[in-house]
């Protein structure tokens, strides 16, 4: 069961293959990483989820709940340890 791929090229101009209609350019998000804090440690459609709800800083994040947080597309199981990491180090944890 092999996906077809489709070349892709992003506004910047950086060519990539995809078998979904996914946009998100695996350069572009390598350079759009931050270096720091709780998001350079997500993956990156984890990361462009919550930079998408504007979730960028763990006091926000720390509003919601876990299931809240699993709903939004892009957030899988595998970004919780994380996340849940990131919070406690901080003194926080997401909503019960």
């Amino acid at each position: 069961m092999s996906s077809e791929k489709y070349l892709m090229i992003c506004e910047k101009g950086h060519k990539y293959y995809k078998s979904s209609d996914c946009t998100s350019c695996p350069t572009c998000d390598k350079e759009k990483k931050p270096d720091s804090g709780f998001l350079s440690k997500l993956s990156s459609p984890a990361r462009n989820a919550l930079i998408h709800e504007k979730i960028d800083t763990l006091p926000k994040l720390s509003k919601y709940t876990e299931k809240e947080i699993l709903k939004i597309h892009g957030i899988g199981p595998a970004s919780l340890p994380n996340l849940r990491a990131s919070l406690k180090e901080a003194g926080l944890s997401f909503e019960k």
